[in-house]
């Protein structure tokens, strides 16, 4: 099951506060293509899971994936981490 940093979890709050999300909303992963592949893989705010979407709740936050994110994120960790122009953004590790 996929892991999330507590790094991550405050870049998801920050992310839905941001988009004054209601309650039990969350940040969705899924594939852009229909690929099990991370470069296929896009996020969103989501206010629910769709049906067929596995939850994950860590750190106060949830996170929404679909059938091929569950795959290729299955054990791994969703992180955070500053890229080189200082902006934070989520990464995914092993």
């Amino acid at each position: 099951m996929l892991t999330i940093s507590e790094n991550a979890a405050e870049v998801i709050k920050l992310i839905l506060v941001g988009g004054e999300s209601p309650e039990g909303a969350g940040l969705r992963i899924s594939s852009s293509e229909g690929e099990a592949s991370a470069e296929s893989l896009e996020a969103a705010v989501a206010n629910a899971p769709e049906d067929s979407d596995q939850v994950v709740e860590q750190s106060g936050v949830r996170v929404f994936l679909d059938e091929q994110a569950a795959t290729v994120l299955g054990d791994k960790t969703l992180d955070a981490e500053r890229d080189d122009n200082g902006e934070l953004g989520l990464t995914v590790s092993e």
